[in-house]
């Protein structure tokens, strides 16, 4: 078994591409044939695979889940943290905290337009803490 965590800047709201690292994290595993288990450790921030080849898809997908989980919502009762906190807690709540690669020759079995982002529900810039872990 492999882990280790890696730390992310986030310019603020939107998808942001973590495929590279996670990639370099599973060859430093040197495992051949196992699986990649990705977990985000936060509550307003998640892990989505997705298109990485045309940016209207992922534009798209911001935009569905803007409308799903709305600011400013006069239904929400947790608002200490800004107008865009609650938002964020539910559009995590509805995608994914971890996901499970698997790695076949040493390398994240990804199709041919998937890629790895950290979603990011908050509006401000954040500190992101992924778990990576690799086994065989």
């Amino acid at each position: 078994m492999f882990g280790e965590t890696i730390t992310f800047e986030t310019p603020g709201r939107g998808l942001h591409e973590i495929t590279d690292p996670v990639a370099q994290a599973v060859k430093r595993a040197d495992i051949e044939t196992g699986v990649c288990s990705i977990f985000i450790r936060h509550t307003s921030a998640s892990l989505i695979i997705t298109e990485n080849a045309d940016p209207s898809a992922r534009q798209d997908l911001q935009r569905w889940i803007q409308k799903l989980a709305p600011e400013g919502d006069a239904a929400y009762t947790h608002t200490s943290e800004g107008p865009d906190d609650m938002p964020s807690h539910l559009r995590a709540a509805i995608t994914n905290t971890g996901e499970s690669i698997p790695v076949t020759d040493g390398v994240l079995d990804l199709g041919q337009w998937q890629g790895i982002f950290i979603f990011e529900h908050r509006s401000a810039p954040h500190h992101r803490s992924i778990s990576v872990r690799v086994w065989e």
